[in-house]
């Protein structure tokens, strides 16, 4: 046993974890496999589980991923392999805390047992038949996404790239829909600094670093970035009366956890309603609880035209959301737009699974204490350190800009069992775990995000 390690689980039934070592046992060998070099799970008596696995095992599935993928992502060197609630464990065994939550998505942590039952219980029902059919999971959805906002119809898609492209062209749709007659209608946008809208063409042209956009140029022309928080700038440009919306993210994930200011939004209302022009609420990361409002907008009190949700809304199955309200959706014609996949009968079952626990105002009013309490303990333990510069975020979206680059701290805390994500230009820390987090795990988060601060030195 000297070639194992080892780690014990703790903190369930036995029967559960005679269910993960099944599942565990199964995934390492049927799917990662290498000729059976992987132990089986030993079972603890009691309430404890025992996971022996060989430590070759993640350096061979970095091997062979080498091998079959295109490489598009710089992936941190951890082969995931189950999670529970805030936990996650690789193929070794080792435990960590998840603060990114895949990147803002798995809201309500890793196997909510209502998740689960709503996902086992439709995919035995019935998956997918396509848009060419009504199913009552998707009406189902979209009844609560309208009752839940200021929206009166819905869109699904399947990214949160695919929600903003579907903005895009139903931005566009719009102005030739109400200027019928005119030969120059509006079709140019504004997008803001530090913005990330996502990377298909059209949602990567509103992103603003440069380095995602210039090994695909020409991109979709007509994009003007305006420095965010900048009322002046925009207004002006607004009022030209050639721009066909406006996109702006409330709470900006990528690029560096910056949040808009309520007057800053208000103008671009109020501009907008003077010129036509649409204003788009970018929430796939700060919306659906995460801020501590169900919606980010609602801290605001500006309504958009139209919002984008995606990443936490089914729970880590792929689902985007488009919300318009009725003079959009009047200017959308059968064909204008589509998709194969978006809106399933077991996406959308997982989808009001999660919305049903987040809207909940308890909940919402937990993820708001919970943001509150991590930034008070980030504050109290890092606020000394010289290359800290600032603590700022809304519920449980966090960013810690530092004085230097982030990664090495990223990869420290990861070291020490703690994920968490870089945002900005590399020099923030991005705090964003699954929202069901406890006091407890916080606490246990900013502590390894102290002691491991001397990797900035």
């Amino acid at each position: 046993m000297a070639s194992l390690s080892q780690i014990t689980l703790p903190g369930a039934p036995s029967s559960e974890f005679g269910l993960l070592r099944r599942r565990f046992d199964r995934q390492i060998k049927t799917r990662i496999g290498f000729n059976g070099r992987v132990a089986s799970v030993l079972t603890n008596a009691g309430e404890k589980a025992v996971v022996s696995v060989k430590s070759s095992v993640s350096q061979n599935v970095i091997e062979e991923e080498a091998k079959v993928l295109v490489g598009t992502y710089a992936r941190a060197p951890v082969v995931i392999s189950y999670g529970k609630g805030c936990k996650l464990f690789d193929a070794e065994g080792k435990e960590y805390l998840d603060c990114a939550s895949g990147i803002a998505v798995n809201a309500l942590g890793h196997g909510d047992p209502d998740w689960l039952q709503a996902v086992n219980e439709q995919a035995a029902a019935l998956a997918h038949v396509s848009n060419l059919y009504y199913t009552i999971p998707q009406i189902e959805l979209a009844k609560r996404l309208v009752a839940s906002s200021f929206a009166d119809r819905v869109f699904f898609c399947n990214s949160g790239t695919e929600a903003n492209e579907a903005a895009i062209k139903f931005s566009r749709k719009f102005q030739r829909f109400t200027h019928p007659e005119d030969k120059d209608v509006a079709t140019s946008f504004i997008a803001f600094t530090n913005s990330f809208h996502g990377r298909t063409m059209g949602a990567l042209a509103l992103t603003s670093k440069e380095q995602y956009r210039t090994p695909f140029e020409p991109i979709m022309p007509g994009v003007t970035f305006v420095e965010y928080g900048n009322i002046q700038a925009a207004t002006e440009l607004i009022s030209s009366g050639k721009v066909a919306a406006v996109f702006v993210e409330p709470i900006q994930g990528e690029g560096g956890i910056y949040s808009a200011t309520k007057e800053f939004l208000q103008s671009l209302r109020s501009a907008c309603d003077a010129s036509g022009s649409l204003l788009v609420f970018d929430e796939i990361q700060c919306g659906l609880g995460r801020s501590g409002k169900l919606w980010a907008y609602e801290a605001f009190g500006v309504t958009p035209d139209i919002l984008t949700v995606a990443k936490p809304l089914a729970g880590g199955l792929p689902i985007g959301a488009v919300l318009v309200t009725e003079k959009v959706a009047g200017a959308i014609s059968y064909g204008d737009h589509g998709s194969t996949f978006a809106g399933s009968p077991l996406v959308c079952s997982a989808a009001i699974a999660v919305l049903d626990k987040v809207s909940k105002p308890s909940f919402l009013s937990s993820v708001a204490s919970k943001g509150r309490y991590f930034k008070e303990m980030l504050v109290k333990k890092l606020g000394g350190n010289t290359h800290v510069k600032e603590v700022r975020g809304e519920g449980l979206i966090i960013g810690v800009e530092l004085d230097v680059p982030a990664s090495s701290l990223v990869d420290a805390c990861r070291e020490s069992g703690l994920l968490i994500l870089t945002a900005g230009k590399g020099n923030v820390v991005r705090i964003v775990p699954p929202l069901i987090i406890s006091e407890e795990e916080i606490e246990r988060a900013v502590e390894i995000i102290s002691h491991n601060l001397t990797a900035l030195d």
